[in-house]
């Protein structure tokens, strides 16, 4: 089996891998293959890929790609890497400390932060929540000044 992770530049291929990953936490990195932070995040995933393989699904979102505009637009992507979680269809949420919930701004410091997050909301969504705990440290959560236009 195959763990390499694949990038996806279309909106009907992240429609569809959100409507066909069932009982699996799917994560989406929103990103570009030539940023420096993306690429450190995108080895971490990859790495991971084959341990989260019972219970989350990798794929990378090319944000440059003007079909995907739609998802950058409603999860509000303005830094990168960006991950965001779903479960059976569902968004799922993560209250790490930070300001935003709906999605994990930054690397992780950590392969094994990366699948204890998995972990923590794959038996959160199994439970039934949109939203989890974060289950790091707060040190080891990246911190960012969100900034809102038009405010």
């Amino acid at each position: 089996m195959s763990y390499l992770l694949e990038t996806l530049t279309k909106k009907k291929e992240i429609d569809t891998i959100i409507r066909d990953t069932i009982d699996k936490v799917l994560v989406l990195r929103f990103g570009r293959s030539s940023d420096s932070l993306c690429l450190q995040l995108d080895d971490t995933l990859a790495k991971s890929a084959r341990e989260l393989s019972k219970f989350g699904t990798v794929a990378m979102v090319d944000i440059d790609s003007e079909d995907v505009q739609v998802y950058v637009n409603y999860f509000d992507i303005t830094l990168i890497p960006s991950t965001i979680f779903f479960f059976n269809a569902q968004h799922i949420k993560m209250d790490s400390g930070t300001a935003d919930h709906t999605k994990w701004v930054g690397a992780f410091h950590r392969k094994q932060d990366f699948i204890d997050v998995v972990e923590a909301i794959f038996r959160g969504a199994m439970k039934g929540k949109l939203i989890v705990n974060c289950p790091l440290p707060p040190e080891r959560i990246p911190k960012y000044q969100l900034l809102y236009k038009d405010v």
